[in-house]
């Protein structure tokens, strides 16, 4: 009897661990994927904005006349931009929660029973997992919301059927990458969230 019981509780073990992997390993790959792509239109959004200041400031250089280091340069894209960035930090979280849940489930799988977590640890880090998630979408839900007040406020102020000479006023592909930006981090966020609390409630029931 002590022999089934204990077979039981390893086959049970094994597929927590399974499981846990699995969640783990597909929740980082995707995390790092999307945040890769965040990180390099954040990147890209910074470099054209200092670009276009340091355009401005070469094309402005006149005898007598003041040089403005704002022109060409969206007003309000910097809220986006900062909220893009407070999201990826809170996307570094989550991967490496989704990694120490991948490093639980090792531990689970092995032979040497001192070396499994406990069920604290597990709902734990699958708990911190799911708030890390859910803070980070709201980062980036507000970076996305900005960005994209910037994008319609833009649009709206552009004369219709006449040709744009102030450059604040111009769509540019600068600002659409800010958005972009967010949507990716709300993407890889929700994707981290999702499979921390399947697997949290899974384990609970």
């Amino acid at each position: 009897m002590e022999s089934v019981e204990r077979q039981s509780i390893d086959l049970k073990l094994e597929k927590v661990g399974n499981i846990l992997r699995l969640t783990g390993w597909i929740g980082l790959s995707v995390q790092i994927g999307f945040g890769a792509i965040s990180l390099l239109m954040v990147v890209f959004a910074i470099a054209g904005q200092n670009f276009s200041q340091a355009t401005a400031l070469t094309r402005g250089v006149t005898p007598g006349v003041a040089v403005s280091v704002n022109q060409g340069v969206t007003p309000g894209l910097g809220v986006g931009i900062f909220w893009a960035v407070c999201g990826l930090l809170a996307l570094l979280a989550g991967i490496y929660l989704a990694f120490r849940q991948t490093r639980l489930a090792g531990r689970l799988r092995h032979a040497d029973t001192m070396k499994h977590p406990n069920k604290a640890q597990v709902m734990t880090v699958l708990r911190l997992g799911v708030i890390v998630g859910l803070v980070g979408m709201l980062l980036t839900v507000l970076g996305g919301g900005a960005s994209l007040a910037v994008l319609f406020s833009k649009s709206i102020s552009q004369p219709q059927g006449v040709a744009i000479y102030d450059p604040t006023r111009m769509i540019r592909s600068i600002d659409i990458m800010v958005a972009l930006a967010n949507m990716s981090g709300i993407t890889a966020h929700f994707v981290g969230t999702v499979a921390s609390l399947s697997v949290f409630e899974w384990l609970h029931r």
